[in-house]
């Protein structure tokens, strides 16, 4: 008989997160062969010249 348990996530939605280049705010998660994997939005720095439509950086970090 195997038993597999699952940690639960130790980030969640909207919480802010900090990381080696960068910061940002977490905007979901997915568990893909067990681990973890997060959306991680970053902020939006000064208006460019040229039009934006979005964030302007969006991420996937493991949390392995």
């Amino acid at each position: 008989m195997v038993t597999s348990v699952l940690a639960a996530p130790k980030f969640s939605e909207s919480q802010e997160v900090k990381f080696i280049g960068g910061t940002g705010i977490v905007k979901s998660c997915r568990l893909e062969s067990n681990n973890w994997f997060y959306l991680v939005v970053m902020p939006m720095k000064l208006e460019p010249k040229i039009d934006r439509i979005g964030y302007e950086t969006m991420i996937w970090l493991s949390e392995a």
